[in-house]
C-alpha cells in the first residue's frame, strides 16, 4: 500500500470548521488538490454523530446536538454563510422544546444560557451528515481525499514545503498545512502523543516566526472544559408522559442541580425508528474522576440511570428508566477550549505556509460552533488569494 502522498494542501481535524474552511477553498481553487486527516472515524468533531454498530438504527449527536449563532456584530460573512446553509436546506432553524430546570426541579422555559443565547439551528440530517454535506456541496470534481482514523505525530517544514507523519507511518508533503484542531500546538500533545516536544514548535523553533511563537504562547495558556457523554439506548416501551412529537428536547440545569446530580444538560432524541434516545452531557469533574478510577462500569452506569430518576422523579414531561436500558459512555479527547482566546491576527503564517481555525479563536464564538465556522470563513478568505 502506498504510504507517501503529494497534495497542494493538507488540513488537519474533520471539525466542521475544517469542513467550511474546505468547502469554501474548493469553490475558489477547483484545480487543486487536498488532503483531510482526521483521527475519529468521520467528519463533525465535537459535532458528530455516533451511528451504532450495536444497535442498528440509532444516530445519536453526542457532542453538539444543534448549533446557536448569536452574531450580535452582524458579522456579514458569517451572516451570509447562514444563510447559505438555510437556503441549501442543510439546516433549519430549531424550535424544539428548551426546558431550564430550576432548584425546585421545575421547568422554566424562558431563560438564556450560552448554548440558546442566539439562534439555534438544527441539522436536517445528523451533525455529521451536516460536516459531509457542508464539503460535498463544492466537492463535485472529487478534489479532496479523505483519511480518517489517521492521527499525526510528527510536522517538519523543510525547502517551502511541509512534511507529515501519522502514526500508522503514513507521510504527507504538501506545499500549505491548516491545522483546525490544536492538538499539535498544545502542550496537551505531549501526554496524548507520548512525545517531548509540541509538533508545531518541533518544525518551526522560537524566533523563527513572531506569529507562530505568539500562538504558541497564547496556546500554553489555554485549557479545555473536559467532559463526558453518556449515551442512553432506551427500551422499545420509552417514550415520554405527553405526546411531544418534535425530534429533539432539551434540558439544562442550574449550578446547584448540576452539582447534585452531576449532570450538565440533556437532550431527547427521537430516532429513525421512533425509539428515543437520550444523550446526557457532565462536565462535572469529581464524577469523571468517578469513571476514570471506576474498577466496575456496571455499577457506574447504574450511578446515572440513579442520577437521572432522581431528578426527573416528579417531572411531567418524562418517565424514569429502567435499569435495562443501554448506556454507553464516552470521553471526549479534545473538548471545548477555557481561559485564554487566541486573536484572529494570528491565523495565518505566510512565511511558513500554514493556516489555523477553530472554536479556539477569539470573539462571541469562542469555545462555540459560532467561532468554528466564522474562523474558518475568515480565514479561508486570507489566503485564497495566496493560494491560487
Amino acid at each position: 500500500m502506498k504510504s507517501d502522498f503529494t497534495y497542494d494542501l493538507v488540513i488537519i481535524g474533520g471539525g466542521i470548521s475544517s469542513c467550511v474552511f474546505a468547502s469554501k477553498y474548493l469553490k475558489n481553487n477547483i484545480t487543486k488538490k487536498i488532503a483531510l486527516i482526521e483521527i475519529g472515524r468521520g467528519l463533525g468533531g465535537r459535532s458528530s454523530t455516533r451511528i451504532s454498530k450495536r444497535f442498528k438504527g440509532w444516530k445519536l449527536n453526542h457532542g453538539a446536538p444543534n448549533f446557536n449563532i448569536s452574531n450580535s456584530k452582524n458579522n456579514l460573512l458569517l451572516k451570509n454563510y447562514i444563510d447559505e446553509l438555510m437556503q441549501n436546506k442543510f439546516i433549519k432553524i430549531d424550535d424544539s422544546d428548551i426546558c431550564f430546570l430550576n432548584e425546585d426541579l421545575n421547568s422554566e422555559t424562558q431563560k438564556k444560557s450560552k448554548f440558546t443565547c442566539g439562534v439555534n439551528y438544527l441539522s436536517l440530517d445528523s451533525m455529521s451528515q451536516l460536516s459531509q454535506k457542508i464539503i460535498e456541496s463544492n466537492n463535485l470534481k472529487g478534489k479532496i481525499d479523505f483519511y480518517f482514523e489517521t492521527l499525526i505525530v510528527d510536522l517538519m517544514f523543510k525547502n517551502k514545503e511541509w512534511l507529515i507523519t501519522s502514526k500508522n507511518g503514513h507521510k504527507f508533503k504538501s506545499k500549505y498545512l491548516i491545522c483546525s484542531s490544536n492538538l499539535l500546538l498544545h502542550k496537551r500533545s505531549l501526554k496524548i502523543l507520548n512525545i517531548n516536544q509540541i509538533p508545531l514548535r518541533k518544525a518551526i523553533p522560537i524566533n523563527y516566526d513572531k506569529k507562530i511563537d505568539s500562538i504558541l504562547n497564547f496556546l500554553d495558556k489555554q485549557s479545555f472544559i473536559p467532559r463526558l457523554t453518556f449515551l442512553i439506548y432506551t427500551n422499545r416501551n420509552y417514550s415520554y408522559k405527553d405526546f411531544y412529537s418534535k425530534k429533539q428536547r432539551y434540558f439544562y440545569l442550574g449550578k446547584n442541580l448540576e452539582k447534585k446530580y452531576k449532570f450538565e444538560r440533556i437532550i431527547f432524541q427521537l430516532q429513525e425508528n421512533n425509539k428515543l434516545g437520550i444523550v446526557v452531557h457532565t462536565k462535572n469533574i469529581d464524577f469523571i474522576n468517578s469513571f476514570i478510577n471506576s474498577k466496575n462500569e456496571e455499577v457506574f452506569k447504574q450511578k446515572i440511570t440513579t442520577n437521572f430518576n432522581k431528578l426527573f422523579e416528579n417531572n411531567f414531561i418524562v418517565n424514569k428508566l429502567t435499569f435495562d436500558d443501554e448506556i454507553s459512555i464516552m470521553k471526549w479527547r479534545a473538548s471545548q477550549p477555557s481561559g485564554i482566546a487566541v486573536p484572529l491576527s494570528l491565523q495565518f503564517s505566510k512565511k511558513y505556509r500554514i493556516g489555523f481555525c477553530g472554536d479556539w479563536f477569539e470573539g462571541e464564538g469562542f469555545g462555540r460552533i459560532e467561532g468554528s465556522i466564522l474562523s474558518a470563513l475568515i480565514l479561508e478568505k486570507k489566503i485564497s488569494d495566496l493560494i491560487k
